[in-house]
């Protein structure tokens, strides 16, 4: 047993060590393992730079969670990989009175890829969703199982799907982190990016017309704002992935069950472009240097960088440094695009980047000629 002294000094002692703690900030947090200070409404969330492949926020972000409709990525992605915006689809009986949000397809009716893509991302209806599904795989289950593969090359090891909707499932979870992985890799498709980042599509088809309005109010209210899916079910709560381009910086924002989503996706942009900044090293064709050639039909050769460079930093003052390296004379015959060179450029005292300077153009070797030939040469002139 503690006597009253020892007794006094142990609860004197707590009380110090809770102020302390609470003044610096270091408390076990039951937001989880969240990063920067960035407070969130979210119970999992994530803000990913792709080119990097720098997460700059991180809370709860390996937690299987449902994700509503932002299933819909996957299943724009592998409709995309598989198949033509401009195929003709007969929906499937099996799309029609698919419960939640609808593009209203009617029975037998055929509509292009592209119109039920539009439906898929923007209304996020789900029974394009169904009729996609059923196009590309034959059926619900065969095309989870494509969407499961897919997922499997990206590397999001934690994310499993059942449906192409985003219904609620028990077997159907994914991850902020695996969400914004399979984000990033949907990004790369043109047709997928220019979908996501439209407010408003119209089609007729049928003797019917239609207009998808995006869901995303971010599309309007952040600038930059490029997508992509938002979600809601009584289970999963308010979902959305989005994304932002500006300043020659993408950036990938990941809530899950979110009350409070339009402004913590703010937010975590804000920090993003608060945080990094693009440098832009070297343009294509800036640099042309002039190297001296024998035994070739010219007595110099261009070269030059075909490529550009750029770097990804936080912001601040970077000692940035360039240093060129050229073979001080070339021998013919030449190629185009023969690397001659390179350019090594530095950060801070830190290999950052390499550009490769090439021959801008082929040399061929200089014919020999003998005695005779150079003896009648002189009087060709």
């Amino acid at each position: 047993m503690y006597d009253r002294n020892s007794f006094t000094l142990i609860i004197s002692l707590m009380l110090i060590a809770a102020f302390l703690f609470t003044a610096l900030g270091i408390y076990a947090s039951s937001a989880g393992n969240e990063s920067k200070g960035i407070p969130t409404s979210a119970r999992s969330a994530v803000l990913y730079e792709p080119e990097t492949q720098n997460f700059l926020f991180l809370k709860n972000a390996d937690n299987k969670m449902p994700m509503a409709s932002t299933t819909k990525i996957m299943t724009a992605l592998v409709a995309l990989e598989n198949c033509e915006t401009s195929d003709l689809v007969r929906v499937d009986d099996s799309a029609i009175g698919i419960e939640g949000s609808s593009a209203y397809i009617r029975q037998g009716e055929v509509l292009t890829v592209e119109e039920l893509l539009y439906a898929l991302l923007l209304q996020s209806a789900n029974d394009a969703a169904v009729a996609l599904a059923f196009y590309v795989g034959g059926d619900v289950e065969s095309f989870a199982s494509m969407m499961n593969a897919r997922t499997e090359e990206i590397g999001a090891s934690n994310t499993h799907f059942t449906n192409p909707h985003g219904l609620d499932d028990d077997e159907h979870y994914t991850t902020a982190r695996d969400l914004a992985l399979i984000t990033a890799e949907a990004l790369k498709n043109d047709t997928f990016k220019k979908i996501t980042s439209t407010y408003k599509k119209s089609f007729f088809s049928e003797g019917r017309s239609r207009t998808y309005v995006n869901h995303n109010k971010l599309l309007k209210r952040y600038d930059g704002c490029i997508g992509v899916k938002t979600g809601f079910t009584q289970h999963s709560g308010r979902c959305l992935v989005s994304a932002a381009e500006r300043d020659g910086l993408t950036f990938i924002s990941v809530t899950l069950d979110a009350p409070d989503d339009w402004n913590d996706h703010a937010s975590l942009f804000n920090m993003g472009y608060d945080t990094l900044e693009k440098i832009t090293l070297a343009k294509s064709g800036e640099f042309v240097y002039k190297i001296p050639l024998i035994e070739g039909r010219k007595d110099s050769i261009l070269v030059s960088n075909t490529d550009s460079a750029a770097i990804i930093l936080d912001k601040g003052e970077h000692n940035v440094e360039k240093y060129v390296k050229l073979v001080r004379l070339a021998v013919a015959p030449i190629k185009e695009g023969e690397i001659l060179g390179e350019i090594i450029y530095t950060v801070d005292g830190q290999e950052a980047a390499r550009v490769n300077l090439t021959s801008a153009e082929s040399v061929l070797k200089k014919e020999k000629s003998g005695f005779f030939q150079r003896f009648f040469s002189i009087f060709d002139k």
